[in-house]
């Protein structure tokens, strides 16, 4: 991607190697004052190292790191971290025990030497912000897990750096916590449109607080977008398969129609059929695909099978539909009121225009 002249923080070419093993190889990003950048991926793509790297705790093997134009890493100098101006929340909060929640806040200030009236001013300021100022005199044990991590995010943005890194910052917490504190991050970014770079394996968490992610896969980026592009048009199998649940519908082209396991479509009903050539592969999400007793006029992808499985999970049915003339099956989400039992015989309808054409497999 074309790098900016006035990015705030970009990589160019960052690689690191452990021995003869690459993490991560030829990455390239440029992010703009007051992005929220996440880096999203599986165990061991890449993306950890990546922020260590940001974060000056790692020397790249290859390529450079840049803040407002200035090289802090290349494979012959690092700046040391604490002279990046920049904050990192790692997953343990790493709040000290022995400090009350109003220390623990004022510790960064203090090292910046400021005077005590502007420090108190700017902790209880921050405080306020993150609704902890009843809780000023409190020590980290005395507080709820959540708690303990709005003190970390205090600490981090009050000294108001230039880059906020944060490591995979909810994973100790339990899931309706998680999603409280992802809101809250995003509240907390808003109001002080720091840059920040944030590291999870968890899709909906990057989904909720990014402007752009970053899906890495195998030490590479495979997508750079906003959630909502990258959602609905994934350019890799990878992304379709990682952000959120997909089917994979392989098939190949056959003069004006397109074969797929069991099914045979017109080429033009597809997206980008101009471009099809030889084998096309589409993304078709659960929750596109409708279920019927029969089939009806309603324009789409008809095929015929059945129910062989089914999950109830509240907000809504997890159907597996099995096409009657081929392997496929096709998972499909539909509202809690929509009841199919299994072994009931069933009709889908696909919609070509909310799928997405994605690269044939290797």
């Amino acid at each position: 991607m074309s790098h900016a002249q006035n990015a705030k923080l970009s990589l160019r070419g960052l690689g690191k190697s452990f021995g003869p093993v690459p993490a991560v190889v030829d990455v390239d990003l440029a992010l703009h004052q007051g992005e929220f950048v996440s880096l999203l991926g599986p165990s061991g793509c890449g993306k950890t190292t990546t922020l260590r790297m940001i974060a000056g705790f790692m020397k790249p093997t290859a390529g450079s790191i840049a803040i407002n134009g200035n090289t802090i890493s290349n494979p012959s100098t690092v700046v040391p971290p604490e002279k990046r101006s920049m904050s990192m929340i790692f997953q343990s909060y790493a709040i000290w025990p022995n400090m009350t929640v109003g220390e623990n806040v004022a510790f960064g200030l203090k090292l910046r030497k400021l005077g005590r009236a502007e420090i108190a001013d700017r902790v209880h300021r921050i405080l306020d912000t993150v609704q902890l100022r009843h809780l000023e005199d409190r020590y980290p044990a005395e507080l709820s897990g959540g708690q303990q991590q709005r003190v970390a995010l205090a600490r981090a943005i009050v000294i108001e750096p230039e880059v906020l890194l944060l490591d995979e910052p909810l994973s100790n917490l339990d899931a309706n916590l998680r999603e409280e504190m992802r809101s809250e991050i995003r509240r907390l970014h808003d109001r002080f449109h720091i840059t920040t770079v944030y590291v999870t394996h968890d899709q909906s968490e990057a989904m909720v607080t990014s402007d752009r992610i970053v899906v890495m896969n195998q030490g590479r980026i495979d997508q750079v977008d906003d959630p909502i592009s990258l959602y609905n048009r994934p350019r890799t199998r990878f992304v379709a398969g990682f952000i959120g649940r997909t089917n994979f519908l392989d098939g190949r082209v056959d003069g004006d129609r397109i074969v797929f396991p069991g099914f045979t479509v017109p080429l033009g009903s597809a997206p980008d059929a101009a471009d099809l050539r030889g084998t096309a592969s589409f993304s078709v999400r659960p929750q596109t695909i409708e279920i019927a007793d029969a089939r009806s006029d309603a324009p789409g992808w008809w095929v015929e099978g059945k129910v062989t499985e089914r999950a109830y999970l509240g907000e809504y049915w997890e159907y597996v539909v099995h096409l009657l003339e081929s392997d496929l099956k096709l998972r499909v989400t539909t509202p809690p009121t929509t009841i199919y039992e299994t072994d009931r015989s069933v009709w889908a309808r696909i919609d070509p225009a909310r799928i997405a054409r994605v690269p044939s497999p290797e």
